[in-house]
Parts: structure tokens; sequence; C-alpha cells
């Protein structure tokens, strides 16, 4: 075999790994949170990525207004949006039961 294929031969190997391990699930993990911030809804208490917690008063094309806070509603770009509760879905409570 020709030794200058043996020195390229790896990296041609690598390219494929890479593809599996590294960019298909980071494009499958893209589509699915498009997908989730299509389907907001009023109503949908979602997590923001700054960690905020509340519930969609209003959705628009490109934006939401949350509640987060009794009277205190927030516009967020949609695309902040980290995870999407679903309605009546409580929050984990802060206090251990004994």
């Amino acid at each position: 075999m020709d030794p200058n294929l043996l020195n390229i031969l790896p990296i041609l190997l690598l390219i494929p790994l890479f593809y599996f391990m590294i960019l298909r699930p980071q494009q499958k993990r893209a589509k699915e949170h498009a997908n989730m911030v299509a389907n907001i809804k009023r109503g949908d208490m979602v997590e923001l990525n700054s960690g905020l917690i509340g519930k969609v008063v209003r959705v628009e094309d490109r934006e939401v207004g949350v509640e987060i806070a009794q009277g205190v509603t927030v516009k967020v770009v949609k695309a902040m949006i980290g995870v999407v509760r679903a309605k009546g879905e409580p929050a984990p409570a802060n206090d251990a039961k004994s």
C-alpha cells in the first residue's frame, strides 16, 4: 500500500465518526427544540435559559409574553425558552419531606 494513503486513512475514518458522534445528535436536538418552540401555546409553563420559570400569557411570531410573578409579564424571544412544561405539571418542591 502507498504510505501516503496510510497517513491519510485515520483522518478519513474520523470524518464519519465526527458526524455520527457530534453533528447528527446536535442537529436532532436543534430540530426538537424548534418543534417545541413552534408548539408553545397560551397557558404553558416554560423554563427560560436564564432559569426563570413562568406561564405563557401571549404568543407572537418571534416572542412570547411570560408571566414570571403575579402581574409581572416579560417579553421573551422564543429561542431563549429552554423547556416547555405541560399544563398542570407541578414544579418540584425545594423542601425535603421528612
